[in-house]
């Protein structure tokens, strides 16, 4: 691999290298006193991210625990329906892209489940919403930045329907959380689970949840799968250990990742991501491409990641001798996800990135749209770039 390799896909995203330091520790006994002091130094800035997520930094949260899962995502994801409605209930899943679908498909395992869909990349309507949910509906699932579609959902609105009907909240914050705004009581969110691969910026392998104070006497972890038995892991949890071995170098990963996000502080860390963002799309969007997430009054698109539409000459069957040509360049994109393979190409600022990181993913996107035949101005595309950042 080359030295210079640029890693732009929306997870796993680069590594710092104290992080990458902290797995090569000498092993240690997942029970003991040096693990429990991983463990709380990992909880303790989780709950910075999880509470402090604003972009003044303000607290958000009137109370709750941070826990750290040896899964990715789709574990904690599953935990969190499996603890709330695991002997049967009635689910609400607001699904307009890829891990929407996933939320409502893990819903189906354990409940009546009532899909509001809509078109891959299209923004919720969120009366729709209100009409689905009901006095009945115990969880509403949501996902806040999606990153199939590039596009960020509106959990505050939804989070409404589901306080006035009494339902309980979940979120998927995989590619939100450490990265851009979060409100936890202000957004009526119980449960908020994120990913240590994505804006967290360590090494895929492990998921981290928050889980408010209102929704504990709510689980009931017997319901669940045993490995997901959410009140045994909170128990687990006040003593700074997990109820199964844990994969130690992936907590000191974690622990050493969000210590290094809680440096930068969160609304630095907000407001970059932001800035990067738009200095993406201000680039391709110079370069003539399009964007591929619609909006409305309460949809914006992601702040950690871009999601850009393929040019003919680029799209369907020649998508492939794109991705090639970036790929030559030392520059990793992700494509569309299902259907939408060929028709989208999608960056990720997730993490660290630097501004002159951000310059070379737009100028690498730009020579191989033209060396495949598409003719865009690259040199512009990085001046409007340039434009936006600090």
């Amino acid at each position: 691999m080359r030295e210079d390799f640029l890693l732009l896909n929306p997870g796993p995203v680069p590594v710092a290298r104290e992080v990458r330091e902290a797995m090569s520790e000498p092993m240690v006994s997942h029970r003991s006193a040096e693990f429990e002091a991983v463990y709380e130094r990992a909880q303790d800035h989780l709950d910075y991210v999880f509470e402090h997520s604003t972009p003044s930094g303000d607290s958000t949260s009137s109370g709750g625990t941070s826990l750290m899962l040896n899964g990715t995502a789709t574990m904690g994801m599953e935990a969190a329906v499996a603890n709330l409605v695991g002997d049967g209930g009635e689910v609400v899943s607001v699904v307009n892209g890829k891990f929407g679908r996933r939320f409502a498909r893990i819903a189906d395992r354990y409940a009546d489940t009532t899909r509001v869909e809509f078109d891959w990349g299209e923004p919720v309507d969120v009366d729709a919403v209100a009409d689905a949910v009901g006095p009945e509906t115990d969880v509403v699932t949501m996902v806040h930045n999606e990153t199939s579609t590039g596009l960020l959902n509106p959990v505050e609105d939804v989070g409404e329907v589901a306080g006035d009907a009494d339902a309980r909240y979940v979120v998927d914050g995989v590619t939100s959380i450490g990265g851009d705004e979060l409100r936890i009581d202000d957004w009526g969110v119980d449960v908020a689970i994120t990913d240590a691969q994505k804006a967290l910026a360590a090494p895929p392998g492990l998921s981290a949840m928050y889980v408010t104070d209102d929704v504990k006497p709510d689980l009931d972890g017997e319901a669940a799968p045993f490995y997901e038995d959410l009140d045994w892991h909170l128990r687990k949890a006040d003593s700074h250990q997990t109820p199964f071995t844990s994969a130690v170098p992936l907590f000191r990963a974690l622990a050493e990742a969000a210590a290094r996000i809680r440096e930068e502080g969160m609304p630095d860390r907000i407001a970059r991501h932001r800035e990067q963002s738009a200095a993406f799309r201000a680039g391709f969007h110079e370069m003539g491409l399009e964007s591929f997430p619609e909006l409305n009054e309460t949809a914006e698109y992601s702040n950690t990641l871009t999601a850009i539409r393929l040019p003919a000459g680029a799209r369907g069957d020649d998508a492939a001798a794109f991705m090639d040509a970036v790929n030559a360049r030392g520059v990793s994109i992700s494509g569309g996800q299902a259907h939408l393979g060929g028709d989208i190409f999608r960056v990720s600022n997730m993490g660290q990135l630097t501004s002159q990181q951000v310059l070379r993913g737009i100028r690498t996107v730009g020579e191989a749209f033209r060396e495949v035949g598409v003719d865009v101005d690259v040199q512009a595309g990085v001046a409007a770039a340039r434009d936006e950042l600090r």
